[in-house]
């Protein structure tokens, strides 16, 4: 049994003890080892499953990545996971809210299911709280305080104890991990809970608060970690948008190109009919040059129709592997120019890849890496490389936010969310439309007829 088998048989034992009637508000749970971090992820996804609120609160930010990495994918932004540093916590929540945000606007498979109708309930009971949010989010000042209450829209948290005691909504389950690095007052039944469980887990390498390189290490560890969600949601996203674009104009392009050389033809008849009056004259160049601009537009995406050799639809494990490599070796990970250089390139295939479905090609990248890594000598990062690669993340995920934002405020985009929804409904937009156009089409020829 693997530690992920093992993860889910230990998170149903500890499910048992949460859900037994009767049961005690504190209990120790048994050391389970390696399976303790994939058995935390289980527990958060039975969590949203029964609609319970969840606390996991940990010494320090050591064991979030790890955490993170566990959690199920399509219930990651359901999960509020933020480090103690102040600067590194307000990055963390401002990707995870854009995270939050793109699968709500997606209305992809990988948001739907019971947890997520709870989740848009939720942001429903607390709209006003969650455009604060999204307002905090836009503006990303630093050193401007996060929303308060802004926890009651996750309900899965994953916090260190600084911020677990601040942030302070009462979660119906809390389990406290490795409490034997916790303070003994904190070591007792969590307030506002209905169960709370010690966690007998081995401790995970100390961070000294007094080694300023390992809380850099352990920051750059954490965004890494947000960085690559977000590298994942973009690159989901636009494959999802240039999949709709391809399917759009095959069904709607084709249409408007031939409607639009109709009505040139009709508005060029007028036109000689009427040869005196200008304005039917204007009317004809305008029409004409509509119909030329349709059919070159057309022309140019039946050729990209003719690439594109399958569609967009990427399995969890996909999904997992591009993640995987793009924390590994993303650029803003670099120590030097030419290293950069080749994760660049590297990124760039992987994200080619990811775009195509490609899994052998992915794996192709993750070999690369892994031989160069191999041949490159090792080198322990100083404070001034650390500094840059935190610098580096930050503008990142700001990047990404900016790009998935103005992905989100297209009109294109408004229209595939349509099509995904009506979808739901077991409606095809795209075919409705294109059924209205051969409609249209067919009542312009008659009139040339």
């Amino acid at each position: 049994m693997n530690e992920t088998e093992d993860g889910a048989s230990t998170a149903q034992a500890w499910l048992a003890r949460l859900l037994a009637a009767g049961g005690a508000p504190l209990e120790t749970l048994p050391d389970c080892g390696s399976a303790a971090v994939p058995a935390l992820a289980a527990l958060a996804a039975e969590a949203l499953a029964r609609e319970r609120s969840l606390l996991l609160v940990t010494p320090d930010d050591a064991s979030l990545p790890d955490i993170s990495n566990a959690l199920d994918l399509d219930l990651r932004p359901l999960c509020l996971v933020l480090p103690a540093a102040g600067h590194v916590s307000a990055i963390a929540l401002r990707a995870t809210l854009s995270l939050l945000k793109s699968r709500l606007a997606r209305s992809a498979d990988d948001a739907a299911g019971p947890a997520w109708l709870a989740q848009r309930r939720r942001l429903a009971a607390h709209d006003s709280l969650w455009r604060q949010c999204q307002d905090w989010s836009r503006r990303g000042l630093d050193g401007e305080s996060w929303p308060t209450g802004l926890e009651a829209l996750f309900p899965v948290r994953i916090l260190p104890l600084a911020l677990a005691r601040c942030l302070s909504v009462p979660s119906d389950w809390v389990v406290l991990v490795e409490p034997e690095r916790l303070p003994a007052n904190v070591r007792g039944a969590w307030p506002g809970a209905l169960r709370t469980l010690l966690l007998g887990a081995p401790a995970a390498a100390y961070l000294a608060a007094s080694d300023p390189a390992a809380r850099q290490r352990s920051e750059i560890d954490v965004l890494t970690q947000e960085l690559s969600e977000l590298e994942l949601e973009l690159a989901t996203a636009q494959a999802e948008v240039a999949g709709f674009t391809r399917r759009y104009h095959a069904l709607i392009g084709t249409r408007m190109a031939t409607l639009d050389e109709l009505h040139a033809e009709l508005a060029a008849r007028r036109a000689v009919a009427d040869a005196a009056n200008a304005e039917a004259g204007r009317d004809a160049d305008t029409a004409r040059e509509r119909a030329d601009q349709s059919r070159r537009e057309n022309r140019r995406f039946e050729q990209v129709v003719r690439e594109t050799t399958r569609p967009f639809a990427p399995s969890g494990d996909l999904k997992k592997l591009f993640r995987k490599l793009a924390q590994k070796i993303h650029p803003d990970r670099a120590s030097d120019e030419p290293d950069r250089a080749w994760r660049t390139q590297l990124m760039t295939e992987a994200n080619r890849a990811y775009q195509a479905g490609d899994e052998a090609a992915l794996l192709d990248v993750l070999a690369l890496w892994q031989e160069g890594a191999s041949r490159r000598p090792a080198r322990e990062p100083d404070g001034d490389l650390l500094s840059a690669q935190l610098a580096r993340l930050k503008n990142r995920i700001a990047e990404i936010e900016s790009d998935l934002n103005g992905l989100f405020g297209s009109r294109l985009y408004e229209l595939f969310t349509a099509t995904n929804i009506a979808r739901r409904a077991r409606r095809d937009l795209l075919q409705e439309m294109a059924d209205r156009l051969d409609a249209d089409i067919a009542a312009a020829r008659a009139r040339l007829g």
